[in-house]
């Protein structure tokens, strides 16, 4: 009965945890190739685990798959190497498809 209830307790706690995500405001980004451009450079880091762009707000987020990590001054790397600038970046708690959701209502 307790190794159900540490089982249930780590499964609760893992799912309510969400990796973070770099969400970076990116200007120069004016087209939909502009945002593939960024998306499949980002996508490549081994510690992505998904990448969100949004055009119409220039932001670029990066969610990191559970237990990597990725510093900010790497994702700001990747983006000015394509060709674009990173005017902020932030870490944020909301998962990429949570910040796409968002950004449709």
């Amino acid at each position: 009965m307790k190794k159900t209830i540490a089982i249930a307790l780590l499964v609760a706690a893992s799912s309510s945890h969400a990796a973070p995500t770099l969400k970076a405001e990116v200007n120069g980004m004016v087209c939909a190739f502009c945002a593939q451009g960024i998306e499949k450079h980002l996508r490549q880091l081994p510690q992505t685990k998904d990448v969100y762009v949004n055009l119409k707000e220039r932001i670029v987020a990066v969610e990191i798959k559970d237990g990597e990590t990725l510093a900010p001054d790497t994702v700001k790397t990747v983006v000015k190497d394509a060709g674009y600038d990173v005017i902020g970046i932030e870490t944020v708690s909301q998962t990429a498809s949570q910040l796409k959701a968002a950004a449709a209502k």
